[in-house]
């Protein structure tokens, strides 16, 4: 209830007014319209909703979300947010139709694309249909993580095992921000899958030496050394795998490995 009332609050101090500026003349503000209404109350709902989402509350996110779009339909940022919370619960078609329709009505946005093209790139049968979202997404020349973008196409050419392509887009994503650990991870790992263990081991080092070590990385880092022939190396990377993460499907992986 009070939430509603600081909504109302808000919409109703949307008024023209008349001030007095220092030499006496009047400025006369001009009034909000109804279509600024609309927004800033779909922007204030899809906040609340993001708020509750944070603090792990699903079912009363998606009651601020749906408010948020009725107050208006075409708000971009309530149709993100909403897929996000849709995939969450996996109601992937809800989830598919608003990343869609947050992309229809920007089509030309970096965000809004990458998102569509990460979800389908993850959806069984669309893994193709994705590419081309990135690369709308990389074409915004206001994105602020075209690196993501490039790193997100390059994982998706690499599920159709396409890792020449996916090299390519990695190394630019890795022009762009030289410290993205994801980035240096995925470039190691298809090279390896290339052939290049050689290669290979020069990324994986680099993504160690930022110090957020994964199972992923470790593991990956064990089988490069292994397959150059560097058995104490590859021996260390097994040990702090199977050290740091004793549970993780790298850690069982390598054990049944040794034991056979």
């Amino acid at each position: 209830m009070l939430l509603g009332a600081s909504v109302a609050a808000l919409l109703a101090g949307c008024v023209s007014t008349t001030t007095n500026n220092a030499g006496g003349l009047s400025t006369k503000i001009p009034r909000t319209t109804k279509a600024d209404q609309k927004e800033e109350g779909a922007r204030v709902h899809t906040d609340l909703g993001q708020q509750y989402m944070q603090n792990g509350d699903l079912q009363d996110a998606l009651v601020k979300l749906n408010k948020a779009l009725e107050f208006d339909p075409n708000y971009v940022p309530a149709h993100t947010v909403i897929a996000v919370l849709f995939e969450r619960i996996n109601d992937l078609p809800n989830a598919e139709l608003h990343y869609r329709k947050a992309q229809s009505l920007a089509p030309s946005k970096g965000d809004t694309n990458n998102n569509l093209g990460w979800f389908l790139c993850n959806k069984e049968g669309k893994t193709a249909e994705a590419i081309p979202y990135f690369q709308k997404a990389v074409a915004d020349p206001f994105y602020q993580t075209p690196s993501l973008a490039w790193t997100n196409a390059g994982t998706c050419l690499m599920r159709t095992q396409d890792y020449a392509g996916a090299e390519v887009d990695f190394r630019k994503a890795l022009q762009i921000d030289p410290m993205n650990g994801e980035t240096l991870y995925q470039l190691a790992n298809v090279l390896y899958l290339q052939g290049d263990a050689f290669r290979a081991r020069a990324f994986v080092q680099r993504f160690d030496a930022l110090g957020q070590p994964s199972a992923a990385g470790l593991k990956l880092g064990h089988d490069i050394e292994a397959r150059l022939g560097n058995r104490d190396a590859a021996l260390n990377y097994g040990r702090r795998l199977q050290s740091q993460f004793p549970d993780s499907e790298q850690a069982h992986a390598l054990d049944a490995t040794a034991s056979q």
